[in-house]
């Protein structure tokens, strides 16, 4: 499995928590069940998560500070979790270049969001991108 499929993986449990308030584990036991099992990249997938949820209050601020007339509450809940799992990846995955989190996070946005999502999160993302030390706290 590609690290693509990791992070849409990642996505799915991220949606499940954030919306079903369900347990990352017990979301990751129900993606395999109905989807199967991730292989080679498991491990990616799971730091995805754990390390989007330990700072995903961080990360929030992040985008509320960008999306000023967005309450981060009102936003598409697939794009909310796009943006929390690409800015995971640009602060804390140094190892993982920013073009590669923003261009993955914009094709995820296509994929599973709305019409607009794909700019909406690119706008976003690229807002941190011109200064990221300014939005993190």
């Amino acid at each position: 499995m590609s690290r693509r499929q990791a992070r849409e993986r990642a996505l799915q449990v991220l949606f499940q928590v954030d919306l079903g308030n369900a347990k990352p584990a017990e979301a990751f036991n129900n993606l395999d069940e109905n989807f199967g099992a991730l292989n080679e990249n498991e491990d990616f997938a799971r730091m995805l998560v754990e390390g989007t949820l330990a700072h995903r209050e961080a990360i929030d601020q992040v985008i509320a500070s960008i999306s000023k007339d967005w309450d981060i509450k009102r936003m598409a809940n697939v794009d909310r979790n796009i943006m929390r799992l690409a800015l995971y990846e640009i602060y804390y995955c140094k190892d993982i270049p920013n073009s590669v989190s923003i261009n993955e996070a914009v094709d995820m946005g296509k994929v599973f969001g709305g019409e607009e999502s794909g700019k909406f999160i690119n706008g976003i993302l690229g807002r941190v991108l011109e200064d990221p030390e300014r939005y993190l706290s």
